[in-house]
């Protein structure tokens, strides 16, 4: 992690009150965590950080687009993304990062890095199913969509025969009834 030394916030030095600061996310900050999922990216990450006398109040913001293949066709498109994290910074004896929202550092601590919720966000905010914006409008032209609707069950009709002997054990239980 000694390459995201850009996302450490020195806190000590703060007044309190509100600061912000901006992250520009590309696959260079992925490959440190070798994460490959994308072809590329482009990520504005927006972090207003409150500064208290106790605690800090963190509220990353993310907008932005990362290429991903199409879970249809497998064409690459850009996943346009956006995605809010609010975070508590407390202090306590020692680390904690158990709670998803609140992480608690230990009192000696002089800064922290954001660079593992920044990615946990961009991760996460992508949709566990990627459609190609074309597939879901129709104008997409693509040999794995010919292949699929030729491939498509047609609807068949059938007609509903039944066996003699469960249509006579069906009379019994209605003759039963009258």
């Amino acid at each position: 992690m000694k390459d995201l030394k850009q996302f450490n916030i020195s806190f000590v030095g703060l007044k309190e009150g509100k600061h912000i600061f901006e992250y520009k996310i590309d696959n260079t900050f992925f490959s440190k965590f070798n994460y490959e999922d994308f072809e590329k990216s482009s990520v504005n990450v927006t972090l207003e950080f409150v500064k208290k006398s106790t605690l800090f109040e963190l509220v990353f913001t993310a907008e932005g687009t990362v290429n991903v293949p199409c879970d249809v066709t497998n064409e690459m498109f850009d996943q346009k993304i956006t995605s809010v994290l609010p975070l508590v910074v407390k202090f306590g004896p020692e680390y904690n990062d158990d709670n998803e929202e609140i992480l608690i550092l230990p009192h000696e601590a002089y800064q922290f890095n954001v660079a593992q919720f920044i990615y946990e966000m961009i991760v996460l905010a992508v949709p566990n199913k990627r459609v190609h914006p074309k597939v879901i409008d129709g104008t997409m032209e693509s040999e794995a969509l010919k292949k699929l609707k030729e491939l498509q069950i047609k609807k068949v009709k059938t007609v509903e025969t039944t066996d003699p002997r469960w249509d006579k054990l069906k009379n019994l239980i209605t003759d039963k009834k009258t």
